[in-house]
C-alpha cells in the first residue's frame, strides 16, 4: 500500500514543499520541510499532527522552499528533532548556512503567528501585527543540522526508524543528483513491491557549476532504478517558462546586461537566495572576470566588484572547498589539477579560486559598498526582497536610473494574501513595454515614477490581553503534543513556544545533592509555573485522562476497564538524562570559587542585589538572615562580597591583554594595542576595511509581538529578467516520461495551472511517450491511494503452513515463495489482534478532532483478516504450479557477470549490451523483462568455451550460456 499526502504547495500560490508518504505497516515518510517567505507558523499545524508517527525525513534541496521550516519545528514541536533526517552532505551543509542568513537577517518575521487566528479581530489589525516566536540561536541551528545523517549519491541506505515508529520492513532509501542546487537529490524509495521515485525541482542541463539530473545513465537510457518506477512524483514549478536558452546563451546575456550597466557607472543588484542557485550566479561572474581582467576592458572589470551578500556567505564559500565532488566533473578535474600541478606561471588555475567575489555578512559592510562612487556587482539574499539584504539593497538604489536590477526568477504571490515586493517588481517588469538591450533582445524595462510598497516590522511587548492569548496558546500545544505522543509531556511545562531559559530550567529534574543555594531559587520558579498552568489553559478530568493519578487532588484510582494502550498502565515520569556524549553532564556551578559564590549569594531571588562595598563587613541583622534562610544557605561565615562595579576599576591583568588582542577592543592601560590598530588602518584600503562592528543582535526577553508599518518606495531604476532557475521544462518532462514509463504520476508543487499544464500533457504525449498509467493532481491536504495494486489482500498464515514453505532468494534482497492453502474465515482471536492494531490510530483521530478517548474504542467495524491454512490430504486435488523464475537483473549486471567468464561485453545504442558481437541482451520497455536475440553464429553448444590459441574468446554456444548465466542469478519458485 502507497498513499501519498502533500501538506503544503499542492495547486497552491504557495512555494513551501511538504509531502507525506504512507506505506503498509504505519510506514510514514515526510520529504520536505519546506516554507515560504510568511513564515506563518499556522501553515505547520497540519504537520505538526503526523510528528509523532513519522518514521523517517528526506530533504531534497538546502532552500527555503524545502528546508526553511526545519530548524523552526525541531525548536516549537516536541519530538520533532527524534525523527531521523536523511540528505546529502551539500544539503545539510549550505541548510545550515540558510538558516543562519534567515534569522540573522530577518529574526522578526520569521516564525510569527498571526493574532487574527487567536483573536475575533479585524483583517487590518490581523494584517497589522503578529505574535512573535523565539528563533532558534546559532548553537541551535548548528546542533538541529548536526541529527542530519549525510548520505551520497547512488548509495542505497536501510534507514534506521524513529523511536515512535513500526518497523520499517526492509525499506531502503537512494539518492541521485537532481541538479538545479548543490547536493540536490531525487529520492528512490523501495518497500516492498512499490517502487517510488520523488523528483523535486530537477534540472536535465548540464550547468558551469552544478552537474545535471541523473535521469539518463552513460549509454543504456534512462538509469536502471529510476526506470518503470509504481508511482513517480514529480513537481510542476516553472514548466510554463515561454522561453528556451541554452546555458551559454543565458550566461552571455547575463554579461551583456552587466557590462552595459557598469560602463556607464551604474550598480547591478541581482536578488538571489543564500546558499543555492547563487553559487552558479557567483561561478559565472567570477569566471568571467578572471577572464576578461586583462583583456582590453580591463579598467572597466578591475575597478567594478563583485559582493556576495548574505550573513552566513563567507561560510558558504568555506564549505565548497570540501565538496568538490559534488560538482560539475570539468570543475572537478580542473581543481584537482590545479591542486596537482600548482597555480602559478604555466600551472592550472583552480575554479575555486573565488578571487572576484567578495562575501559580506554584516549591514555596515553592505552600507560601504552601496556607498562606493564605483560600479559594483551585488548578489544579494533574497529573491523575495522581503527578509535579507535584498531590501537594504533596493531602497539605496532605487534613485539612480543607471542602476539595473536582474530578476533571476518568476516571482510568485507567496502563502499570504499580500504580494511582496519581489512579486510587484515581477508585474511591473511583465506590464511594462521596456526597450530591449544587450544580447537575445532581451527586455528592459525603465520603472521611473513606479512605487512599490516597503513593509517594516519593529518588535513590541505584548499588553496583557495579548500575554493571557499567547499563555492558552502554549497550554494547547502542550496538551495535543502530550496526549498525541503518549508521553508526560504535559507535566514538564516544555512545548510549543517555551523558549525561554526559565522553561528549560524548569524542566530539567535537578540531583538530589543539588547546592542548597540553589533550591530556593527553584522552588519559588516551579511554583510560578505552577500557578501559571492552574490560572490559564486548566485540564478537565476527561482530558487528563490516566495523568489525573499524578495531578488530581486526592484522586487515587482510575479506572482502566475497556482502556487501551499508555490508558491501563499507572503514568510514569521518568528522570531526564542529563548527560551528554561524554558522560554527565558538569554543573558549572559545583566548581566555583569562594568569592564567586559569594558574588550569587548576593542576589536574592527577585534578582536586587544587597549593597555591599569593598572591605565592608556583613551586617548580621535579621533581615540579612531571614534572607539567607529564603535561599537556604547554611553557612554564616561566608568572605565580603564584591559589587560588579569595584571589580572594573581594577587594573586589567594577562586574560585582558589576551581578549583585547583577539577581538580588537581597546582597555584601559593597553596603548600599545591602540597603536597597532592605527597602523593597520593606515595600510589598509579605506573601502576594504579588515574590522567591522558586529550588528546589534536583537534581544528575546518575555513574549513579544512584531508590529509592520507600510510605507512607499519611488522608483527610478531599470529592471530586467534572466532565467537563472536551474529548473526543467515542459519538453524535458516530455522527453522523459515514455523512457521513464512510470506505472502512476503524481504531479505536486506548482500553483493550479502548473499542474495541469503538466498533467495534461503526460497523458497526451505523442509517439507512444504518454503515461500509461493513472495520473493524480491533488491539492494540498488530499490524500490519494497510488499503491502498484489496489486489490491487495492481507491474510494471516498458520504455523503448520509457514512450516511447509521454501523460501528462495531474489535479487534486491526479496525472498519468494509459491504455496498453495485454503481460505477460512478469521475466529474471535484474530478480530481481537486486528482491533489492538487499529486503537491506537482511532485514539489519534479521535483527540485531533478534540475528543476523549472513547471507552468502547475496541474492534467495532474493523475487518478480521481471513486465514490461509494447509490443504488436507483428501483435498489436494490441484494442480501443481509450473517452475517460475523471478527477480530483477539490469544490464551492467549482466555485463559484469559476462566479462568474468572471459567474454566481450559492451553497450550499444538504445539500451542493449552487445555479447561478443553475435548476442544482443536489452530490457522489454512494455514488461521489463529481459530478452535475448542472437545471430547465426551465436548459437553453438550450451556452455562456455575456453580462450583459442590466439587468446581471443571462443563465441561458439554464446546464445545459450547468456541465458542460462541470467537464469542462474534469479530465484526459482516452485508450487508448494
Amino acid at each position: 500500500m502507497f498513499t501519498f499526502n502533500p501538506l503544503l504547495g499542492a495547486q497552491s500560490p504557495s512555494r513551501a514543499s511538504q509531502s507525506l508518504l504512507e506505506f503498509s505497516g504505519g510506514i510514514k515518510i515526510l520529504v520536505d520541510v519546506g516554507w515560504d517567505e510568511s513564515f506563518n507558523a499556522w501553515d505547520l499545524q497540519e504537520l505538526e499532527k503526523h510528528v509523532n508517527t513519522l518514521s523517517i525525513i528526506l530533504l531534497t534541496h538546502p532552500t527555503l522552499t524545502h528546508i526553511g521550516a526545519y530548524a523552526h519545528c525541531c525548536k516549537h514541536v516536541p519530538g520533532f528533532s527524534r525523527i531521523p533526517v536523511y540528505a546529502t552532505t551539500p544539503v545539510v551543509n549550505l541548510g545550515r548556512t540558510l538558516m543562519l542568513d534567515l534569522y540573522g537577517s530577518s529574526p522578526l518575521t520569521a516564525s510569527t503567528l498571526s493574532f487574527g487566528s487567536l483573536l475575533p479581530v479585524s483583517e487590518a489589525e490581523s494584517d497589522r501585527a503578529s505574535l512573535l516566536l523565539q528563533p532558534p540561536t546559532p548553537e541551535e541551528i548548528a546542533s538541529y543540522f548536526g541529527l542530519i545523517n549525510p548520505l551520497k549519491y547512488s548509495q542505497p541506505h536501510q534507514p534506521i526508524p524513529s523511536p515512535f515508529s513500526p518497523s520499517l520492513s526492509g525499506l531502503t532509501i537512494t539518492a541521485y543528483s537532481a541538479g538545479h542546487t548543490l547536493g540536490g537529490t531525487i529520492w528512490h524509495i523501495q518497500h516492498g513491491l512499490e517502487s517510488i521515485v520523488y523528483a523535486a525541482d530537477w534540472n536535465l542541463a548540464r550547468e558551469r557549476f552544478l552537474p545535471a539530473a541523473a535521469w539518463l545513465s552513460s549509454g543504456s537510457g534512462i538509469l536502471d532504478p529510476l526506470h518503470r518506477p509504481t508511482a513517480l512524483i514529480c513537481s510542476s514549478r516553472g514548466v510554463e517558462r515561454e522561453e528556451r536558452l541554452t546555458v551559454d546563451t543565458r550566461n552571455d546575456t547575463l554579461i551583456s546586461l552587466i557590462r552595459d550597466t557598469i560602463a556607464q557607472g551604474g550598480k547591478v543588484l541581482i536578488p538571489t537566495d543564500s546558499s543555492a542557485r547563487v553559487l552558479e550566479l557567483a561561478y559565472v561572474l567570477n569566471q568571467h572576470w578572471r577572464s576578461n581582467v586583462d583583456g582590453p576592458h580591463s579598467s572597466t572589470y578591475k575597478n567594478t566588484k563583485i559582493y556576495m551578500a548574505s550573513r552566513s556567505s563567507s561560510t558558504t564559500l568555506r564549505y565548497l572547498q570540501s565538496m568538490l565532488e559534488w560538482m560539475d566533473g570539468q570543475i572537478t578535474r580542473d581543481a584537482e589539477a590545479a591542486i596537482t600541478q600548482g597555480q602559478g606561471a604555466g600551472g592550472a588555475v583552480n575554479p575555486l579560486d573565488w578571487k572576484f567575489v567578495r562575501p559580506i555578512e554584516k549591514q555596515t559592510q553592505v552600507e560601504r559598498a552601496l556607498a562606493r562612487s564605483k560600479p559594483c556587482v551585488l548578489l544579494t539574499s533574497d529573491t523575495t526582497i522581503e527578509w535579507g539584504f535584498s531590501r537594504q539593497a533596493l531602497e539605496s538604489l532605487a534613485s539612480d536610473a543607471k542602476n539595473l536590477i536582474i530578476l533571476t526568477e518568476q516571482s510568485q504571490q507567496g502563502g499570504g494574501s499580500r504580494a511582496g515586493v519581489g512579486r510587484r517588481l515581477w508585474d511591473l517588469y511583465q506590464d511594462s513595454q521596456g526597450s530591449t538591450a544587450g544580447q537575445n533582445g532581451t527586455k528592459v524595462v525603465d520603472a521611473s515614477g513606479a512605487t512599490v510598497d516597503i513593509r517594516d516590522a519593529a518588535p513590541e511587548p505584548l499588553n496583557d490581553e495579548e500575554t493571557a492569548v499567547y499563555q492558552q496558546y502554549l497550554a494547547r500545544q502542550r496538551q495535543m503534543h502530550s496526549t498525541l505522543q503518549g508521553d508526560n509531556t504535559l507535566l514538564d511545562g516544555t512545548g510549543a513556544g517555551m523558549g525561554d531559559d526559565q522553561a528549560s530550567e524548569s524542566s530539567e529534574s535537578s540531583d538530589e545533592d543539588e547546592d542548597a543555594e540553589h533550591q530556593g531559587r527553584a522552588l519559588k520558579l516551579s511554583a510560578q509555573l505552577t500557578s501559571n498552568k492552574r490560572k490559564v489553559g486548566a485540564l478537565t478530568d476527561k482530558e487528563l485522562g490516566i495523568d489525573i493519578l499524578l495531578r488530581g487532588k486526592a484522586v487515587h484510582d482510575y479506572d482502566v476497564r475497556n482502556k487501551r494502550g499508555r490508558e491501563r498502565m499507572f503514568p510514569f515520569l521518568p528522570r531526564r538524562s542529563r548527560d551528554d556524549d561524554f558522560g554527565d553532564v558538569i554543573k558549572p556551578e559545583e566548581y566555583l570559587r569562594a568569592d564567586e559564590k559569594d558574588e550569587g549569594e548576593a542576589l536574592d531571588v527577585t534578582g536586587e542585589q544587597e549593597s555591599t562595598s569593598v572591605g565592608q563587613k556583613r551586617k548580621w541583622d535579621d533581615s540579612t538572615v531571614s534572607k539567607k534562610n529564603a535561599r537556604g544557605d547554611k553557612a554564616g561565615n561566608k568572605r565580603a562580597k564584591v559589587e560588579p562595579s569595584a571589580k572594573k576599576d581594577r587594573a586589567p591583568d594577562a586574560i585582558d591583554a589576551l581578549i583585547a588582542k583577539a577581538t580588537g577592543e581597546a582597555k584601559a592601560g593597553t596603548g600599545g594595542a591602540n597603536g597597532a590598530g592605527a597602523a593597520d588602518d593606515q595600510s589598509s584600503d579605506s573601502e576594504e576595511s579588515e574590522y567591522e562592528p558586529d550588528d546589534a543582535a536583537p534581544s528575546y526577553i518575555g513574549p513579544q509581538k512584531v508590529v509592520f508599518t507600510t510605507r512607499a518606495l519611488q522608483l527610478d531604476l531599470r529592471i530586467a529578467y534572466v532565467d537563472f532557475t536551474g529548473l526543467y521544462r515542459l519538453n524535458d518532462m516530455k522527453s522523459l516520461i515514455g523512457n521513464i514509463n512510470p506505472r502512476k504520476l503524481i504531479v505536486t508543487a506548482g500553483d493550479e495551472h502548473e499542474t495541469q499544464t503538466l498533467a495534461t500533457a503526460c497523458r497526451e504525449a505523442e509517439g507512444g511517450q504518454a503515461v500509461q498509467g493513472e495520473t493524480f493532481t491533488p491539492r494540498t491536504g488530499e490524500c490519494v491511494d497510488a499503491s502498484v495494486d489496489t486489490n491487495a489482500w492481507t491474510v494471516k498464515l498458520t504455523r503448520g503452513l509457514m512450516k511447509r514453505l521454501r523460501w528462495s532468494h531474489a535479487p534486491g534482497g526479496l525472498e519468494v515463495v509459491a504455496l498453495a492453502g485454503k481460505l477460512e474465515a478469521g475466529g474471535e482471536e484474530e478480530a481481537a489482534a486486528a482491533a489492538e492494531e487499529s486503537s491506537a490510530a482511532k485514539k489519534k483521530l479521535k483527540l485531533i478532532k478534540g475528543e476523549g478517548a472513547s471507552s468502547g474504542a475496541g474492534s467495532e467495524g474493523n475487518p478480521t483478516l481471513p486465514i490461509l491454512d494447509l490443504v488436507s490430504a483428501h483435498q489436494t486435488h490441484h494442480q501443481r504450479t509450473q517452475p517460475l523464475r523471478v527477480g530483477d537483473l539490469s544490464l551492467p549486471q549482466i555485463r559484469e557477470a559476462v566479462q568474468r567468464q572471459g567474454h566481450t561485453a559492451e553497450f550499444r545504442g538504445g539500451g542493449t549490451l552487445l555479447v561478443d558481437g553475435t548476442v544482443v541482451v536489452r530490457k522489454s520497455p512494455v514488461t521489463g523483462g529481459i530478452e535475448v536475440e542472437a545471430g547465426n553464429s551465436g548459437f553453438g553448444l550450451p556452455h562456455w568455451r575456453t580462450r583459442g590459441p590466439d587468446g581471443r574468446a571462443n563465441t561458439e554456444g554464446t546464445f545459450y550460456a547468456v541465458k542460462q548465466l541470467i537464469y542462474d542469478r534469479l530465484a526459482v519458485v516452485i508450487g508448494a
